[in-house]
């Protein structure tokens, strides 16, 4: 029984690397899903670069511009922040401390748990209050944002994304439950 014993422990010894190299973690999916985007960005670049070189754009060409900016797109969305899929957000730095939805609260992703203010409804044109002006979005183009604006600045508020001007806390835009 114990030569058994001592054999499943040697075979599991020697078959651990080789289960767990045959299947990527999930931040290793996530770096190659980011080189194929930076790949795809590329070959567009290319191929646009090319056909603009006799300054006639063909047909054919015209098609393979489509073609390379669609692959574009899908590789944007498969790098971005869906809520739907958890391994968009694990493993980023603003949300290590996030440990599910708790009731009464929101969580800011880098800032932590917020209680939820009560009564207030985030609509275009009235103010932000100052307890949320300083939750800043860090990374817009994560969560598939636009730039904001010069003056302007994307803040957490409630689960929901809310641009802001910073000299006076009006909200210019409001991006309902996004997160």
């Amino acid at each position: 029984m114990k030569h058994l014993l001592y054999a499943a422990v040697a075979l599991a010894t020697v078959a651990a690397p080789a289960v767990a190299s045959a299947q990527p973690g999930w931040h290793q999916e996530r770096r190659e899903d980011r080189r194929e985007l930076r790949e795809d960005r590329r070959d567009y670049r290319d191929t646009v670069r090319d056909a603009r070189r006799d300054g006639v754009i063909t047909p054919r060409e015209a098609r393979e511009i489509r073609r390379d900016a669609a692959e574009v797109r899908r590789s944007e969305r498969e790098v971005r922040y869906n809520r739907h899929r958890a391994d968009t957000w694990r493993g980023r730095p603003e949300w290590r401390d996030y440990r599910g939805a708790r009731s009464g609260y929101w969580y800011a992703p880098g800032y932590g748990y917020r209680p939820v203010m009560r009564g207030y409804t985030w609509r275009q044109g009235a103010y932000v209050p100052r307890a949320y002006r300083t939750y800043y979005v860090q990374d817009p183009y994560y969560y598939g944002l636009r730039a904001p604006p010069p003056g302007h600045r994307w803040v957490y508020a409630d689960g929901n994304f809310v641009l802001m001007a910073l000299a006076t806390g009006l909200i210019a835009s409001v991006v309902a439950n996004a997160y």
